[in-house]
């Protein structure tokens, strides 16, 4: 009887493969041949896959938004009670920063990817700003939750607010892996910020979490999330 193949773990065998070669020699070290000898597969099988190199990024940089939203979801899930707006937003901030290896690779893949997306037309070819946008949709609703609680600092523009957000993340995601702050000096700017957009409302404990009334953040991709 034929052996069944088990596609999806291949497929995930060549992800984890090339988020290995980009975490150690960075993006622009990635090729199809690099990731095959990464994953002990041969190159043709990669290919199979992967019909480019663009196309195999792609499904990486889904496959990290997925893994993203997986983290966010588990670090609202740990906290003692219905998490609160600002609770919500500060949790989307701390795992956005490289703070470990997993956020740390993120950070690393997504902006090497849009720096070579803006000179290789083959990259720039597929939407690879799909995920930030679909973050700062989920924190706009999220924050229009916050304005009709009366918890948004007044004349704040939900929309406006949480591109603002998105940005500011990414900004400080850089320069913490530039090593130009540490994670203590980028959590501060950000709560710097909140604190002046969305201050912390004390609010008396709920029954369940699904009371808060936040939306709950997806843990897939709309085009296959993080």
């Amino acid at each position: 009887m034929p052996k069944r193949v088990d596609h999806a773990e291949r497929r995930a065998r060549i992800i984890d493969a090339l988020l290995r070669v980009a975490g150690r020699e960075g993006l622009a070290a990635v090729t199809m041949r690099a990731v095959a000898a990464e994953a002990g597969v041969s190159l043709r099988l990669v290919q199979y896959y992967f019909d480019t190199k663009a196309d195999l990024l792609h499904a990486v940089l889904e496959d990290l938004e997925r893994r993203s939203h997986e983290r966010w979801n588990a670090r609202l899930t740990a906290l003692p009670s219905a998490p609160s707006t600002r609770d919500h937003v500060e949790q989307f901030l701390a795992e956005a920063l490289p703070t470990d290896e997993p956020s740390r690779v993120f950070h690393l893949v997504w902006t090497s990817y849009a720096v070579l997306a803006m000179t290789d037309p083959e990259l720039a070819r597929l939407p690879f700003v799909a995920g930030p946008d679909r973050l700062e949709r989920h924190l706009t609703e999220t924050l229009r939750t916050a304005q009709q609680r009366g918890e948004l600092v007044a004349d704040t523009d939900p929309a406006i607010e949480a591109a603002r957000l998105v940005t500011l993340t990414h900004g400080l995601g850089t320069s913490l892996l530039a090593g130009q702050r540490s994670e203590q000096e980028a959590t501060a700017v950000l709560h710097y910020h909140l604190d002046r957009v969305l201050p912390r409302v004390e609010r008396a404990d709920q029954p369940a979490r699904q009371a808060s009334g936040m939306p709950v953040p997806s843990t897939g991709s709309a085009s296959g999330e993080v």
